[in-house]
């Protein structure tokens, strides 16, 4: 999964000012991490798909609110956060239940047999994440797969860095007790 640097040239002001190639160039330096992260929170493909266009459309929106460029990327993720709260919310008004999809991790590695185990492990572990509560599912993404720092993460998730911590530790905890628990069956 790509991770989003922070620390790379992204043409934000040109995007402010309204020219489209800057925002194409956004869109494709985000969109796959969006989409991952989005995915892993709301499980549905159609429904991380909306969400992703949703966050991008804010985003024009709401650009001259950004006050640091340089956080382009966990501002767009903060949007994306709130977005998956509010399908949630929906959802629960609307839903009883949702049918879980197991995530496609993509994979390009050339041995058949290694692409297999590889993939029955990841299904394996993306299976134990989705067992947690979203908001350690959500730190967990954020900064591993991600590779947000904790600051970022806190800001995105609208928490303080405490409950960060908390929610990593606490989902680490968890995962490892599902995966042994797994292990023992």
């Amino acid at each position: 999964m790509l991770a989003v640097a922070e620390s790379e040239q992204l043409p934000v002001a040109a995007a402010r000012m309204g020219q489209p190639e800057a925002w194409n160039t956004l869109f494709q330096r985000y969109e796959l991490p969006l989409y991952a992260y989005v995915f892993e929170l709301v499980r549905s493909e159609a429904t991380s798909l909306d969400i992703v266009q949703e966050t991008f459309i804010a985003a024009v929106r709401h650009i001259d609110g950004l006050r640091n460029d340089d956080r382009f990327g966990s501002w767009l993720f903060g949007i994306a956060h709130q977005k998956c709260i509010q399908h949630w919310r929906k959802r629960d008004r609307e839903l009883p239940a949702d049918d879980e999809q197991l995530a496609e991790l993509p994979d390009d590695m050339d041995n058949p047999r290694e692409l297999l185990i590889r993939e029955e492990e990841a299904a394996e572990f993306m299976q134990a994440l989705a067992q947690l509560p979203a908001p350690q599912r959500s730190a967990l993404l954020l900064h591993f797969l991600e590779d947000f720092p904790l600051e970022e993460i806190a800001r995105i998730t609208g928490v303080s860095v405490g409950t960060v911590k908390s929610r990593l530790h606490y989902g680490k905890k968890a995962l490892r007790e599902i995966l042994m628990e797994r292990d023992r069956a």
